[in-house]
């Protein structure tokens, strides 16, 4: 009897890698910090603004306080393995959501191989991956639109053990 093979369409891939630094404060903080990113990902990074003022953090409404890229392709996939060898491709459950994406955060840039600069100094990032399988446009279009099939939803445990198989992650 013919091995059984594994249905093109449920296999899992990386949809994209959002990355975020957020500094708290605008100005030139936040300007090397989009710097840090631009320098990483080879595209310019959109900021983020404040929802409302807490006075405690100083910061005012629609201050601009961080900065985010959002990354697809190979150069997700490469900044991705990046960053899990800075985690030592070790994360927790908490880190997997739900909906079967998953996110962890780094305190320094410059483990990810850039070279560190005094003028720009040293800032954290966070990871955000978003997981999806062939077909997951169904949802999303304008035109036709339909829902998926609950076999074909990605959950917790699908993304968990895609990470185990695919960077031999260790989860804790």
């Amino acid at each position: 009897m013919a091995e059984l093979r594994q249905n093109p369409m449920k296999k899992i891939r990386i949809d994209k890698l959002c990355l975020n630094i957020s500094v708290g404060e605008s100005g030139d903080r936040l300007t090397k910090a989009s710097k840090v990113l631009e320098q990483l990902t080879n595209q310019s990074p959109v900021y983020s603004k404040a929802r409302y003022t807490v006075r405690t953090f100083a910061i005012r409404r629609n201050e601009k306080i961080a900065v985010h890229c959002t990354v697809r392709g190979e150069r997700a996939e490469d900044i991705l393995e990046r960053g899990l060898k800075v985690k030592e491709y070790e994360l927790r459950k908490a880190n997997f959501s739900d909906s079967g994406n998953f996110g962890f955060g780094i305190q320094e840039h410059i483990d990810l191989g850039l070279k560190y600069d005094p003028s720009t100094g040293i800032f954290g990032m966070d990871f955000y991956v978003v997981l999806s399988r062939p077909g997951w446009r169904v949802r999303r279009r304008r035109r036709c639109q339909s829902r998926i099939g609950k076999h074909h939803v990605l959950n917790k445990e699908d993304a968990m053990n895609w990470f185990a198989q695919k960077y031999e992650g260790v989860l804790i």
